[in-house]
């Protein structure tokens, strides 16, 4: 008699033979752009933003939108202000909030480097997209930039209604912004144990930062990021600190005990060429095992950050969107 196995990957996501030519060639100008440029340690954080901003890293250059608005909100700091940036629908009918946080290594970009992305959002989602200016690294190290995510969604919860009229139902970001979707809405598991978003969009996080997991240390490739980049953000968020320490839960969410708790309902994604895959797949299963619902979605072949790209650029960018499109709009019913 065979068995079936109650776990169950689809080998063929990450089958390097099947990826198709374009997104290879594609991945293959990111290797070059990074082969040819300085890494952000190597001039230093400040310039590397504006780099970053000049499109002159592996990531596509920020563009503005004029219908963006920026504003502020209270931090727990007195006299001090978080920085948002918002984007509403067009069609002018919102039907909630969207807590969006950026990704950036916790030291790069801010809320404003991805105004297309976050109209997008805004436009397919039907929610107004609240993306939040948290403290960066190495300027102002852990736990800066979480506390702020944290008044963020705190605050969204109290006023968000009368602000921009309608309640906050979901959080998500990139890469150092999931990780930070994802310990926010363990935090408000404690902190606001009255509220539940109804979902969260957790795109190619870190959610192990103690020594990495394998895939980190196994992905050969110099392609957006790798276990010397991840390195060097890692000591700037959490400097002076022991394996052990960044294993706490309030740091490392995948060490939190959930067991026995309500989650939200949870989209993860990831491209097969991300250093950072393990932790997809991995808080993914943790997070069913559980009892909790999450939808685990790999592209392959794309590199970490593909859903920023602009569309077209590779198959997997509006494969993502998609993906994020249709999950939002379940959770709405």
């Amino acid at each position: 008699m065979s068995l079936t196995s109650d776990v169950h990957v689809d080998a063929s996501k990450v089958d390097r033979q099947l990826a198709d030519q374009q997104t290879r060639d594609f991945n293959a100008r990111l290797i070059q752009i990074w082969k040819d440029g300085p890494r952000w340690y190597e001039v230093g954080a400040p310039e590397y933003r504006k780099l970053r901003w000049e499109g002159k890293t592996p990531l596509a250059k920020p563009v503005v939108l004029p219908e963006g608005t920026n504003g502020t909100i209270p931090s727990r700091d007195a006299g001090r202000e978080i920085p948002y940036r918002v984007f509403r629908p067009a069609s002018g009918v919102s039907k909630g909030i969207h807590l969006h946080i950026h990704g950036g290594g916790w030291v790069l970009q801010s809320e404003a480097y991805q105004d297309p992305y976050l109209k997008y959002q805004a436009d397919h989602f039907e929610l107004t997209v609240f993306s939040v200016g948290y403290r960066l690294a190495p300027e102002d190290p852990w736990p800066a930039g979480g506390e702020d995510c944290y008044d963020a969604a705190e605050w969204l919860i109290k006023n968000g209604k009368e602000h921009f009229g309608g309640e906050l139902m979901f959080t998500g970001g990139e890469s150092a912004g999931g990780h930070l979707a994802a310990l926010v809405a363990l935090h408000l598991l404690d902190a606001v144990p009255t509220f539940a978003f109804r979902g969260l969009l957790l795109h190619f996080g870190c959610y192990d930062l103690s020594g990495f997991l394998p895939m980190v240390t196994h992905h050969e490739l110099a392609l957006v990021i790798d276990h010397d980049v991840m390195s060097r953000y890692i000591a700037a968020l959490l400097p002076d600190t022991t394996m052990e320490q960044r294993r706490d839960p309030s740091i490392s969410p995948f060490f939190a005990d959930i067991r026995g708790k309500k989650l939200p309902p949870a989209l993860f994604t990831c491209g097969s060429e991300d250093p950072l895959l393990d932790d997809t797949i991995f808080m993914g299963a943790k997070w069913q095992m559980w009892g909790n619902e999450a939808v685990v979605k790999v592209y392959n072949g794309a590199p970490h950050g593909f859903i920023q790209y602009p569309p077209g650029s590779i198959k997997a960018v509006q494969e993502g969107l998609d993906d994020t499109v249709a999950f939002v709009k379940a959770k709405m019913v």
